[in-house]
């Protein structure tokens, strides 16, 4: 008796599309800070990795290396970010709506 083949799952929009709209249906949770989450992660990383590096044996010169270099990647990514979500706001305002 052969083996059933794998069929393909069904893609995550079919999900939200099916479900049914109702008036009851609450609104949308707010928003979140996406950035702040991603550099909040960003930070935690920076903390973290000299941590393990120091425990598995590494110097500690080179664990402030590596958590310095981290910081000033996190950083550049944190003003990078910020930059393009104000443009992006900038952009919304100025369209004009018909």
């Amino acid at each position: 008796m052969p083996a059933p083949r794998p069929t393909a799952a069904p893609r995550a929009e079919s999900y939200v599309r099916s479900a049914p709209a109702s008036p009851s249906t609450p609104s949308a949770p707010p928003a979140t800070d996406t950035v702040r989450d991603v550099i909040g992660w960003g930070v935690f990383g920076c903390l973290l990795v000299p941590v393990v590096l120091l425990w598995c044996g590494s110097a500690p010169v080179t664990a402030a290396g590596a958590g310095l270099g981290l910081t000033a990647v996190t950083g550049t990514c944190w003003m990078l970010l910020r930059h393009f979500e104000r443009a992006a706001a900038k952009t919304e305002r100025q369209t004009p709506v018909d």
